[in-house]
């Protein structure tokens, strides 16, 4: 597989839970931190190895292609050193198939679990090089910090353990390969709980190095939360769009403009009813979606839409938000023109468009000192900034 490559180590990156304590609805592995999956940032600290690794990714069934489409994503042009595999019912399992596909000439076999994805560079070379170093079985591994009590089955204190002689096991797990082999093929169908028992069991030696604080399993919520922190916090699930409309006055006497009726004030020309801020609203809450803009999603020649109010626009808008997953917090408007005069009505406009919305809406106007279309009173500008937030 790894050609002319001379490769020493294999890492096999275990990425086939179910990811249930997570209460995630795909595999941990394939849960996203930061805009990276667990598998992503696992295999990022493996390839950042000063000396060529083979890596097999050992993934579900229904996940293959998403995995090699992250191997290839992580480690393009590597393909000759990263592979994937399709994991077992078990994790006993899913090891045996990856151990299977490592090569002839590999003499250290790391196992990996992709929900340890923070673990750093440093430990996967220090496993390595203590398994070289004494041909045994090496963990990385913490000291127990807290007072340990051993019960009985009603809960009742039986003892005190000693934490000193107790340790914290992470991945990656190093082990001699051929030893390893033996080990997986003794055990046969039984089921351990990580490959250091497949190992001892057969009678390896195993030993501890110091692990890292920040090696720890993403396997529930809280875990995942304390992931995000320390990576810098909680990601930024708000998005700010703008929109810009401008309509030229018409003739008639029907002016609809942030969501209320201008009576003798000239009618604003479009295919709807005309109303800038309305629509300036609409551009930017979609704008903050990603989402695209107004003419995109309703059509500005659809007869459907022919006198449609801003109310439609806006209602529409949001629905469409909805149905992706985001929420309006605020909006505010910029109104650009010489009339009508907009301060007397400004609550109420507010009032009606934050309905509409859902969110506050804040507007404000302003002249241009009768510079431009709006200032020789042509139209009107509206201008748009809108904060939504993704769920």
């Amino acid at each position: 597989m790894s050609g002319d490559l001379h490769v020493s180590t294999a890492v096999i990156v275990v990425a086939a839970g179910s990811g249930t304590r997570l209460g995630a609805a795909l595999p941990k592995a394939f849960v996203d931190l930061a805009g990276q999956t667990l598998l992503e940032r696992s295999l990022r600290s493996i390839i950042l190895l000063p000396y060529p690794v083979q890596v097999v990714v050992v993934a579900p069934a229904d996940f293959v292609q998403d995995a090699q489409a992250i191997v290839h994503k992580v480690a393009p042009g590597l393909e000759s050193l990263v592979s994937v595999v399709t994991g077992g019912a078990t994790r006993h399992d899913s090891v045996a198939a990856g151990l299977a596909v490592v090569d002839a000439g590999v003499q250290v076999v790391l196992v990996h679990d992709a929900a340890r994805a923070l673990t750093p560079t440093s430990v996967f070379a220090d496993v390595d090089m203590a398994v070289q170093a004494t041909g045994a079985g090496v963990i990385p591994a913490l000291p127990v910090v807290d007072s340990l009590k051993q019960v009985d089955v009603t809960g009742g204190i039986l003892g005190i353990a000693d934490r000193e002689q107790l340790r914290i096991a992470q991945t990656p797990q190093g082990f001699p390969r051929a030893e390893l082999d033996a080990a997986y093929a003794a055990a046969g169908s039984a089921d351990f709980t990580d490959d250091a028992s497949v190992f001892a069991a057969n009678g390896g030696v195993m030993t501890t190095i110091p692990g890292d604080e920040v090696a720890f399993k993403i396997t529930t919520a809280w875990d995942l939360n304390r992931a995000h922190q320390v990576l810098g916090g909680i990601p930024d699930r708000h998005r700010v769009g703008t929109g810009i409309d401008v309509h030229a006055f018409g003739e008639n006497e029907n002016l609809w403009l942030a969501g209320l009726h201008w009576p003798g004030e000239k009618e604003l020309s479009g295919h709807s009813d005309g109303d800038a801020v309305a629509h300036a609203i609409c551009d930017a809450l979609l704008s903050a979606a990603g989402l695209g803009d107004i003419g995109s999603r309703f059509g500005t020649d659809d007869p459907a839409y022919a006198n449609a109010s801003g109310e439609v626009f806006i209602r529409g808008t949001v629905a469409l938000l909805e149905e992706n997953g985001f929420d309006p917090i605020n909006v505010s408007v910029q109104i650009v023109g010489n009339k009508p005069r907009f301060s007397p009505r400004r609550e109420e406009a507010q009032n009606v468009l934050s309905s509409w919305v859902g969110a506050p809406v804040t507007v404000s106007a302003t002249t241009t000192d009768g510079l431009g279309f709006t200032g020789r009173g042509e139209g009107i500008a509206a201008i748009a900034t809108a904060l939504v937030r993704q769920r």
